[in-house]
């Protein structure tokens, strides 16, 4: 009997990409997607829309290290009706911006449902710093990640099952790059110190974990980009990490069950066209996954026929479903031409 239809969907964070370089903005690309396969798996990159968010039953929310480790087959992932979040602030988080992220965790526990054990503040202050790398993309440091790693094994210690990160992200309204971002264009200069920080976490621990920067509201600009709106309601961008960790599904490095899921069962990946040198892409394209890469631009350079993998090219993600359409009932693509090529007699010489 054949396994349910699975997909993998990748769009790399900090890279600056058109679709999935906001928050949240990749969320319809995610909704149509999953609409037309059994399962989805995916990141918080996709899935963090800040304030907003979309519960999607047959979509498992994979942070990016164990996205990595799942593709190479060093671990299973393993679906969970609801895990137990515990939650980590950072100490340099001043005290009013701390309680508007307390006020987020309860307001998701008696809104939503979702359960979280006792919060954690980190011995000391995390004290990011943001980069940009040559090719534009963004990345971070932390300075004290012994101090995230102890606030979270307290919190495992304690019984939580997914880790929810909020670390202090600096303030730099006059920056460049945050204007540019903030009218759709350019990238997003906190992406590459978030996966740090969940990777750091994710890598420690095999566990769940997500993470929401602590960022002073900033002024009102009535000419923002409808991509990074999202990040310009309120006071917090919690409410899509703990949505999304509340059902991340485990890691494993065994098939203890019946349900768990390893990467011989991913049927096809869609992934940007400028975007294939990340593991996940890497490892995927030696598996019999199909390999499907749209032409949604980023700041990267590394298309898949330098990399020796094969891949069908599409123009959109409107496209990419339709591929994944016919790819799930078996249909040759060959057979949509309005001419199709005879076939030929071979010689057994």
């Amino acid at each position: 009997m054949n396994h349910p239809y699975t997909v993998v969907l990748i769009i790399p964070t900090g890279i600056g990409a058109a679709i999935g370089g906001y928050a949240g903005d990749a969320l319809p690309v995610a909704r149509a997607i999953a609409s037309v396969c059994d399962r989805l798996i995916t990141h918080p990159n996709v899935l963090n829309g800040a304030q907003l968010y979309w519960s999607m039953p047959n979509t498992l929310y994979v942070e990016g290290y164990g996205l990595d480790k799942f593709a190479s087959l060093c671990w299973g992932l393993h679906p969970v009706r609801q895990n137990r979040i515990g939650l980590v602030l950072d100490r340099g988080i001043e005290p009013e911006l701390q309680v508007r992220q307390l006020q987020a965790a309860e307001a998701a526990r008696a809104t939503l449902g979702l359960s979280l054990t006792d919060y954690v503040i980190t011995d000391t202050p995390l004290n990011v710093e943001l980069r940009t790398s040559k090719s534009g993309a963004s990345w971070g440091t932390v300075e004290n990640p012994d101090s995230l790693l102890r606030a979270a094994k307290k919190l495992i210690d304690i019984g939580a099952e997914a880790i929810a990160v909020v670390a202090r992200f600096p303030d730099d309204i006059d920056s460049v790059a945050l204007e540019q971002y903030r009218h759709g264009q350019g990238v997003d200069p906190l992406a590459g110190a978030e996966a740090v920080i969940s990777h750091l976490v994710v890598r420690t621990f095999k566990i769940p974990c997500a993470h929401a920067p602590a960022l002073l509201p900033l002024p009102i600009d009535p000419n923002i980009s409808p991509r990074s709106a999202a990040e310009e309601l309120g006071y917090t961008f919690l409410p899509s990490v703990l949505v999304g960790l509340s059902r991340a599904p485990g890691f494993t490095t065994e098939p203890t069950f019946s349900n768990d899921i390893w990467a011989k069962e991913v049927d096809a990946v869609v992934v940007p066209t400028t975007a294939c040198g990340g593991s996940a892409i890497l490892s995927l394209s030696n598996s019999q996954a199909q390999i499907i890469t749209v032409s949604n631009s980023t700041q990267m350079l590394v298309p898949p026929a330098p990399l020796g993998i094969k891949a069908i090219e599409v123009n959109s993600y409107l496209e990419a479903i339709g591929v994944l359409v016919a790819h799930k009932a078996g249909v040759d693509l060959a057979s949509f031409n309005p001419t199709i090529s005879p076939l030929n007699c071979l010689s057994v010489m």
